[in-house]
């Protein structure tokens, strides 16, 4: 690979964001502060969600094809904390992938915080 290509790529493409997703996936629904989102959530379809958004979030060919973020999320009342506590899982995973650089990771959460206004029902850090 090239010092050109993709974060999408370096995580090895569709089957890499897949990996992704499920190893993240795997944390965030054991973490006891957090899983109470997933219980009743369909994970076969939030699963292909989140390789939709983390695929556009890698720099992927992949686009975002779910509803509007504000509108799925809204509901659940996530808090900043959570939000926090949903990229650090995000932060951990990613370091398990070869050929990702700190600097990568730092892209993708930069990434993904755009959206923490959409996703979270809340202002503050602590809740």
């Amino acid at each position: 690979m090239t010092e050109e290509s993709s974060i999408y790529d370096r995580i090895g493409g569709e089957e890499g964001i897949a990996r992704l997703v499920d190893c993240f996936y795997e944390r965030v629904t054991s973490d006891p502060e957090l899983k109470a989102y997933f219980e009743h959530a369909p994970m076969d379809k939030l699963r292909k969600m989140q390789r939709e958004f983390f695929a556009t979030a890698t720099g992927g060919p992949i686009l975002y094809s779910g509803r509007p973020l504000r509108q799925v999320h809204h509901p659940l009342a996530i808090s900043r904390r959570d939000f926090q506590r949903f990229t650090e899982h995000l932060i951990v995973t990613l370091e398990e992938f070869d050929g990702i650089t700190r600097q990568d990771i730092l892209d993708v959460i930069a990434r993904v915080n755009l959206y923490a206004d959409e996703i979270t029902n809340d202002t503050t850090v602590d809740g």
